[in-house]
């Protein structure tokens, strides 16, 4: 391809199986010269989808070769990893309580404006579009945040923001985007970039910090991107243009309609969930279902109401013995819950049963993974329970 390429589709329709053959396609030297030319970035916004890459590039090929120049690892840590070179130390993670402090501080001196809007407006705004300045930030859109806010407003939040990040700064710690933001100041810095390619899974949940360490990260030219997503799975509040970031995919995209996982039956229930839903893509324009279709059939998904949570856990265990004595392996099945809480009272409820239970980064266990729904995403079972689906808990506040 003359410059980024992009493929789109709904779930199950093959866009990571997509990459990985992208990725040992370029790594074959097919679409350049081999030798000594820098590796191959295949990135994913988190660990456990990292190591999803790693396990399905050991089953689609065992060329050592192919291994030695593909590199896979998420952005958070090739962030981490940048800025622990040009510092010749490990930066230091801030401490998730002692940020929640932060911020709640914060928002003391904004009246009707509490720490997590704070956060996300330095987030989803301030970061999001690299503002340095208040000037800048009075002056830009906050498009899609919903709250509107007066200048004398902005300023406030913005003061209270700058508490927050020069206390981080005093402190000599950092957070996950902010180690990409400044990684890819050291990238853009440098005269040659570290990869050759780069190929992007779960496009739609990168921040704009961790797009400008992506585009750092490979010279511009053919084949330098390969982005695989669907703003349909977008799972946290980022909307990203890659257009206004300088990665240009017009007249370079392509759509993926058969879902290959899912069968008819699970994805005419879950469509019609999402009737009237047309998310922004990341080529700025409207993304529709329109076509995704599954040629596999098999049973109606179940739902199962419960007076309380007592009642529902012991649903849920007695759904999954009757799976497992079905014969499906335990690491088969997956228990997906909106938050921490209920994921940890679904595995003691579990454990207190006799039924091994783990969370979905142990691979290596033969267990029911018991996680949160960002921590399933991109995961496969052959059987799901989704539990604490009540209107208090999805969406989140």
């Amino acid at each position: 391809y003359a410059g980024p390429t992009m493929v789109t589709g709904g779930a199950g329709t093959g866009k990571t199986v997509t990459a990985l053959h992208r990725a040992v396609y370029l790594a074959s030297g097919i679409a350049g010269s081999t030798g000594q030319a820098p590796p191959i970035l295949l990135t994913t916004f988190t660990r456990n989808l990292a190591d999803a890459l790693t396990n399905s590039l050991q089953l689609l090929t065992d060329d050592p070769r192919f291994h030695d120049r593909i590199e896979i690892l998420n952005v958070d840590r090739l962030a981490f990893r940048t800025v622990a070179d040009a510092l010749g130390r490990q930066p230091e993670l801030a401490d998730a309580k002692a940020l929640r402090m932060l911020w709640d501080q914060a928002s003391q001196t904004v009246d009707g404006l509490g720490p997590v809007f704070l956060e996300r407006e330095w987030e989803q705004v301030i970061l999001a579009q690299d503002l340095h300045q208040p000037d800048q930030y009075l002056a830009t859109s906050r498009r899609g945040r919903g709250t509107p806010l007066r200048s004398d407003q902005r300023l406030k939040v913005w003061d209270a923001i700058r508490y927050v990040t020069d206390t981080l700064r005093q402190w000599n710690q950092w957070t996950h985007l902010q180690l990409a933001d400044q990684a890819a100041k050291i990238l853009a810095e440098r005269p040659t970039p570290p990869f050759r390619h780069v190929l992007v899974d779960e496009g739609q949940d990168l921040h704009p910090a961790q797009w400008r360490l992506l585009k750092a990260a490979a010279p511009a030219g053919p084949d330098n991107f390969f982005v695989v997503a669907d703003p349909h799975q977008r799972i946290y509040d980022n909307h990203v243009s890659l257009a206004s970031l300088g990665i240009s995919i017009r007249g370079r995209s392509h759509r993926l309609t058969i879902n290959y996982r899912t069968t008819q039956e699970i994805l005419a229930w879950a469509v019609r969930v999402l009737t009237g839903v047309n998310p922004v893509g990341l080529d700025d324009t409207p993304d529709s279902l329109i076509g995704y279709r599954s040629p596999m059939h098999g049973r109606r998904p179940v739902v199962r109401a419960a007076s309380d949570r007592e009642t529902e856990i012991n649903n849920l265990v007695e759904q999954i013995r009757l799976w497992l004595d079905c014969g499906v392996e335990p690491h088969a099945i997956g228990v997906a819950a909106r938050n921490g809480y209920l994921v940890r009272t679904a595995r003691d409820a579990l454990a207190e049963a006799g039924i091994p239970a783990s969370t979905p980064a142990a691979t290596k266990t033969n267990a029911v993974r018991c996680g949160t729904m960002h921590a399933m995403k991109g995961l496969e079972f052959r059987c799901v329970a989704a539990i604490g689906v009540d209107a208090a808990t999805v969406p989140a506040k």
